[in-house]
């Protein structure tokens, strides 16, 4: 096959952040690209495009994955979301207002990855020790923080939720 021959693309679905999508797409298109180029979620960093920094993380059917390595047909009828759908209708998550409280954003490069990370691990982790927080970020590079606001807006997330569980409701 020479440069100029077109791939056949290949007509998927996607649930992304609440919508449905009907794509047609190379079969070699990576789950990344059809979020940034062809559905404009530039929320979703790419850093280095080998899996290993974090920054494209996505929940992918509730758990997080590496979009960057994800090939796109390969997550067709895949409900996702990624850092625009992780607040609800517009109004941020808690877990992002324990990022900005706690005085973690810095550049802002990797923060969506470790907040939909975090958003992942606060699923399924309640009341985590930090060095569980430490695990479960250990995928997500982030050349600013030093991750000590991280973590304590990770904890800071998971207290309130406790406490949310914890109020009578009427």
């Amino acid at each position: 096959m020479n440069a100029t021959t077109q791939i056949n693309p290949s007509v998927i679905t996607l649930h992304v952040n609440g919508e449905r999508h009907n794509l047609a797409i190379p079969a070699d298109r990576r789950l990344i690209q059809v979020l940034r180029d062809d559905l404009r979620l530039t929320g979703t960093k790419n850093g280095c495009n080998q899996g290993v920094c974090g920054a494209c993380t996505v929940l992918l059917n509730g758990s997080a994955i590496r979009s960057c390595l994800s090939l796109a047909v390969s997550v067709d009828d895949g409900v996702i979301t990624t850092i625009e759908g992780v607040s609800n209708g517009g109004v941020i998550s808690d877990v992002q207002q324990a990022f900005l409280d706690a005085g973690a954003i810095q550049c802002g490069f990797c923060m969506p990855g470790l907040i939909v990370t975090a958003t992942d691990f606060l699923s399924k982790s309640k009341a985590p020790s930090d060095d569980e927080i430490r695990h479960a970020i250990s995928g997500n590079l982030c050349r600013c923080s030093g991750y000590v606001k991280v973590i304590d807006a990770i904890k800071l997330a998971a207290s309130r939720r406790v406490l949310a569980n914890e109020e009578p409701h009427s």
